[in-house]
């Protein structure tokens, strides 16, 4: 049965080219993942901060590395695309920006990011937000989505930043270690002031 529409973004749009890097302001970059990212992304992840609001852990630096092989195979299958924020001279890791549920046809993804703890309070981000924003856009994307548990005031406070507008709670919409979260729906659109 033919669609009434066309694809927002082709299929073939991610896959058919290495997976980009992108300037960040404030001399960071967002670039492509790594084997040599693995033993700081193991680090990141003993950070109790971090475990509480994300649902994995990291056992070993080896088990990073598998991470990494399966984000790289991710942006081959169109699915997620993941970025490792890092000092645009020194190359140390302070973060990670990531489009998940990629639906190229639909033209929406969802938003996800983390911060080492160094990198914390100081716009890190936000501005690799930003900037995974206006790349997305300009590929094609009409929504990206980014959605974040009520009790996480620094992710709300970096969607604000970031330019999403609150669109409402998903009820009980994540499980996390310690039960069930309400989660805060935000979102751009494609020509949305920053």
């Amino acid at each position: 049965m033919p669609t009434l529409v066309n694809d927002v973004v082709a299929a073939g749009t991610l896959a058919r080219v290495p997976q980009p890097s992108m300037e960040v302001e404030g001399g960071l970059v967002a670039r492509p993942w790594a084997d040599h990212d693995a033993s700081a992304v193991f680090t990141a992840f003993q950070d109790p901060t971090l475990h509480q609001w994300h649902v994995r852990s990291a056992d070993t630096p080896d088990e990073v590395l598998r991470w990494i092989a399966g984000w790289r195979a991710a942006w081959a299958g169109e699915r997620d695309a993941q970025w490792a924020v890092a000092d645009a001279h020194s190359d140390e890791l302070v973060g990670r920006v990531a489009l998940r549920s990629i639906e190229l046809g639909d033209g929406v993804a969802e938003v996800a990011y983390w911060t080492v703890p160094s990198a914390r309070g100081r716009g890190v981000a936000p501005r690799a937000v930003r900037a995974l924003s206006r790349w997305a856009f300009g590929i094609g994307f009409h929504r990206l989505e980014l959605m974040h548990a009520i009790g996480n005031d620094a992710s709300c406070r970096v969607a604000a930043k970031s330019g999403f507008v609150e669109e409402g709670t998903k009820r009980s919409a994540a499980l996390h270690q310690d039960g069930w979260y309400d989660m805060h729906l935000h979102a751009r659109v494609a020509g949305d002031p920053v």
